[in-house]
């Protein structure tokens, strides 16, 4: 009884937990959804897909220059796509003065019937081949990429094979296989 009493206050103390960059962001005018903290302590924020561009332009601004990561995920059969971006702060220090660099996760929730989302692109050159490649495996369009096709697989292939509802095709093509 009493563990899962400290459970419910750990997790209220969690949920009142904000990051600095959050804050940031809200006393700037840019709404969002603060999700929380990862284990590691990550902050990450949900936005709206037509407020990526200049969300993503304000942490830039804020110094947030370095794209980590930028992939996608599907929440569920029939839920929504998710793309996620990991940035990180980086400093021509280094970081020498403290152990760990400021980090931010961003998610945008796309439905699965539209899944349309500006690309970050023109602000982080790192998101290319990652978009191209979120693109590919869940079908979310990035608008504005300059090169948004197909990377891992064929351009004639249909569907997106990382989706919890993708059906794979009942035929396999051996090509080259001896």
């Amino acid at each position: 009884m009493a563990d899962n009493q400290e459970n419910q206050e750990a997790a209220l103390a969690t949920t009142e937990v904000t990051a600095p960059v959050s804050q940031w962001l809200t006393s700037n005018g840019f709404e969002h959804e603060f999700l929380g903290l990862d284990k590691q302590g990550v902050p990450i924020l949900k936005i709206d897909r037509q407020f990526l561009l200049p969300f993503s332009t304000a942490l830039y601004a804020y110094g947030f220059n370095y794209m980590m990561c930028q992939c996608g995920y599907d929440a569920g059969a029939g839920d929504s796509l998710v793309s996620m971006y990991h940035l990180a702060k980086l400093t021509d220090e280094g970081i020498n003065k403290s152990d760990r660099f400021e980090e931010v996760r961003i998610k945008v929730f796309l439905p699965r019937i539209d899944p349309r989302c500006p690309s970050v692109y023109w602000i982080w050159k790192t998101a290319d081949w990652q978009e191209r490649e979120t693109f590919d495996m869940y079908g979310i369009i990035y608008e504005g990429h300059p090169n948004l096709k197909r990377i891992l697989m064929p351009e004639d292939w249909i569907g997106y094979p990382m989706r919890k509802d993708y059906v794979t095709p009942d035929f396999y093509e051996l090509q080259d296989a001896y």
